[in-house]
């Protein structure tokens, strides 16, 4: 039935059916379908009208296109009838062309230069009301073309004694410099812009102050011109400050804030990097801080331009304190945006204003508590950025306990910015300590990969909490092993400080007992459970092999655990549960030194390994490559050299002298040596080496915060190892980093594997890349190497050439 009487009511429609009675039989229709089939109907039926020489229907017609238009129908076959019905003389025809030119053509389509000489004509009409439909369309569609050819146009209205139309003029004008790319082009709309002055109305004040911001923001002369108009803005703004109850331009209490808001923005655009701009509106500024509302959206709207002016011209100290004070203030307010402005407003000016920031560091914090996601982001990072010596207690409590609550999508970045404030300003190693692992524990999952070995470096260097800190690791480790970055941490302590734990005496942290099989069963647990990784459980089975040398009873236990793993379906694991069966079978005896504690590691410290110098270059040593299955092995007897040679391999081939050796991190130093003699005894410490010069290592790029050094070591005649080291000093991650090197054709080039692909801020980790050449042909070596990476979402690239390397003898290479 209902159906029915929607067909019923459009076959009742004649072809001039009025638009009320089209939008009520679409709106009838029950489908989709029923509703294309008005439309095309209509649209059927307009196209015969408009094909009609006589029609007194056009614009009654063309509005109905419009509505099928705006509902997303297909309408450009009435573009034409737009143009002809601008010609039109009648107004009402005039009218509804000019409306459905603006929203049926746009600058790219051709028809839109047919009204051109129109829209010039109507800007010459005696009726306002005429020329105000011109000028709206140029503003709305006006192409580059069409804006050039009639800007003279407007700069005669711009002149107009009629204050109607030297508002939308001004407007008008606004388009055609923001068009009109080339200055010299609208030369005439700047000389014509006036003064703010000259214009005391205020809706005409309104467009003049839009139109010189749009000309000052886009041309250094006009900005110095403009200048001069300061003490006239300011005259003007006391007045709206001051001005009593005005019916037409008042919005909550407030004077035209709309045009007040304007003339702060003009005035900041004015007094940027101008102290004589800036000391004439000092005065003003702490007037409208001091006497505008701030209970009202309006009020708040008006001060926050406020803050925004007096943080961007050369203010005063005080008053840029004001405007602190007022962001403060903001922080109080319930609507969760206004909130929001006032911390990204915070955050830029905290380097520079800290100690007015820090005033309202309480309200800050208790931003952290908001359901906003938006706001909590703020809040944190304005957080972090107030941590300093002096409060990094208090703060850092703060930042824990929010820690501990905040979404999934904020844990990542919490945990870096604790970590990152925890390095600059803990009071104490202990502190530094507890508040690494109660991140962990809390986050474990969800910190960066150079976290565990950063941390093992710090507990390396403590070694006054050696027992503290295992015997915290150990009850962690007892009550949640979940946290992969934790339970790595804790099984490196207790292989490398069980002893401490065995004995039960810690001045530090309440005495517990715990016993070998205690030991045992947690590393055990690690090893067995789904949780794990492989990773962690290499680090699970490396701390029960050193425990091989801590403790007496258990040894037989460990010794099974380690030939479990001997046939295990990981590579790495495998490998290393082999190895550690060959000391135990074959060299036993080398065991105890094999095991030993770990040295201090030095975080980058080039040219040292194990604590002496040795004559080799090394390379600096990251964190992210510290692993606990390569032990230190101290100086042999000679009679052990060969044994030590032969631990992992049994082969009893006679091994070759390599020219050089490399020391990449504290562990087994093997070499080649044709004879267990002086070489290998040199090596091993027993003889004093002469020390050789360190390759030289030069920056061949950096730009952007990145840096990438080059150091060679030339391996024989034709063979050369390139060591390419970058590095990142901003304050942002850089992600997808990777490079790629191309040289002669008649040079053979291997590119290994990078150390990683992610480079952290600040310079707290590297990536190197090593590049082998073969130059048989000893041709003049060049390089190419296109860098590649992602930072803060947007994807860089760019190519350095390298033509000389350093340390090499160019008749050589």
């Amino acid at each position: 039935m209902y159906f029915y009487n929607v067909n019923e009511l459009y076959r009742a429609m004649s072809p001039s059916v009025p638009l009320q009675e089209m939008i009520r039989a679409i709106r009838s229709a029950r489908t989709q379908c029923e509703e294309r089939g008005v439309i095309q109907r209509e649209c059927a039926a307009i196209r015969a009208q408009f094909r009609q020489a006589d029609n007194g229907g056009r614009s009654h017609n063309l509005a109905k296109l419009l509505y099928v238009h705006m509902l997303g129908y297909p309408a450009h076959f009435g573009q034409m009838e737009c143009v002809r019905m601008i010609a039109s003389p009648r107004y009402s025809e005039k009218r509804v062309g000019y409306l459905g030119a603006m929203m049926l053509l746009d600058e790219k389509q051709d028809a839109s230069l047919l009204i051109t000489n129109s829209i010039k004509n109507d800007l010459s009409h005696s009726n306002q009301y005429v020329q105000s439909l011109a000028l709206c369309t140029l503003a709305c569609m006006g192409s580059a073309e069409m804006c050039r050819d009639l800007a003279p146009e407007i700069d005669r209205l711009l002149r107009a004694s009629n204050s109607y139309i030297k508002k939308k003029a001004a407007l008008c004008a606004v388009h055609i410099v923001r068009k009109v790319h080339d200055l010299g082009g609208v030369s005439c709309i700047a000389s014509s812009g006036g003064t703010p002055s000259d214009n005391s109305i205020p809706r005409v004040l309104h467009g003049a102050v839009v139109l010189i911001i749009e000309l000052c923001e886009r041309n250094p002369e006009t900005l110095e011109r403009f200048r001069k108009t300061v003490p006239d803005l300011v005259q003007i703004m006391k007045g709206l400050v001051l001005s009593g109850y005005s019916p037409e331009h008042d919005v909550a209490g407030i004077s035209d804030p709309f045009l007040q808001v304007r003339i702060l923005r003009l005035l900041r655009i004015l007094g940027h990097n101008n102290e004589g701009a800036s000391d004439a509106m000092n005065d003003l500024l702490a007037q409208v801080a001091t006497n505008t509302d701030s209970t009202k959206t309006v009020g708040n709207a008006v001060l926050y331009e406020t803050v925004l002016t007096v943080l961007d011209i050369k203010s005063e100290s005080g008053l840029r304190v004001l405007a602190v004070n007022i962001l403060g203030r903001f922080l109080l307010n319930n609507d969760r945006n206004i909130r929001y402005i006032a911390m990204t407003s915070l955050q830029k000016i905290v380097g520079t204003d800290h100690n007015a920031v820090q005033r309202h560091r309480g309200t800050i914090v208790d931003c952290l508590k908001d359901q906003d996601a938006s706001v909590k982001r703020r809040a944190l990072e304005l957080s972090l950025a107030l941590v300093s010596a002096s409060n990094v207690r208090s703060m850092m409590k703060e930042l824990l306990l929010f820690l501990s609550s905040c979404p999934a999508e904020l844990k990542a970045h919490a945990a870096s910015g604790i970590f990152n404030a925890a390095e600059r300003y803990a009071p104490s190693q202990r502190w530094h300590i507890d508040t690494i692992l109660h991140v962990l524990t809390t986050a474990g999952g969800d910190v960066r990969d150079e976290t565990v070995p950063n941390l093992i470096q710090l507990i390396t260097n403590a070694s006054e909490l050696h027992c503290y800190t295992v015997h915290k690791l150990y009850r962690a480790l007892l009550t949640d092993i979940s946290q992969q970055s934790l339970v790595q941490v804790a099984c490196w302590c207790i292989g490398e400080y069980g002893d401490l734990l065995l004995r039960g005496e810690c001045q530090e942290t309440e005495a517990v007992q715990v016993t070998e099989d205690d030991v045992l069963d947690a590393l055990e647990t690690v090893l067995q459970s789904h949780m794990s990784s492989p990773a962690t459980r290499g680090f699970a089975l490396t701390a029960t092999m050193k425990l091989s040398t801590r403790i007496t009873d258990n040894v037989d236990r460990i010794r099974s655990i380690v030939s479990i793993y001997g046939s295990c379906i990981d590579v790495e694991l495998q490998q290393r549960a082999v190895e550690y069966n060959a000391l135990f079978k074959k060299y036993d005896h080398m065991r105890a030194a094999v095991l030993e504690r770990m040295p201090v590691i030095e975080k980058n410290s080039p040219g040292h390994t194990n604590g002496e110098s040795t004559g080799e270059a090394i390379k600096d040593i990251q964190p992210a490559k510290v692993k606990q299955g390569e032990p230190l092995l101290p100086p042999q007897p000679a009679n052990q050299v060969c044994d030590l040679l032969d631990l992992l391999g049994g082969s009893e081939e006679t091994l070759q002298p390599c020219p050089a050796v490399g020391a990449p991190a504290p562990g087994l130093l093997i070499n080649t040596a044709s004879t267990a003699g002086g070489d290998l005894l040199d090596l091993l410490g027993v003889l004093e080496p002469a020390p050789l010069a360190p390759a030289p290592t030069v920056p061949v790029y950096e730009k952007d915060g990145v840096t990438l050094t080059l150091s060679c070591e030339k391996q024989c005649d034709t063979g050369l190892t390139v060591t390419l080291t970058a590095s990142n000093s901003t304050d942002s991650d850089i992600s997808s980093f990777t490079l790629q090197a191309a040289v002669p054709k008649s040079v053979q080039l291997h590119m290994k594997a990078p150390s990683g692909d992610s480079l952290p801020a600040r310079r707290t980790a590297k990536v190197t890349q090593m590049v082998v050449l073969n130059n048989p042909n000893k041709v003049n070596l060049k390089m190419r190497v296109r860098i590649s990476y992602t930072s803060q979402g947007s994807a860089f690239q760019d190519t350095v050439q390298i033509d000389s390397f350093p340390g090499l003898d160019a008749a050589g290479q």
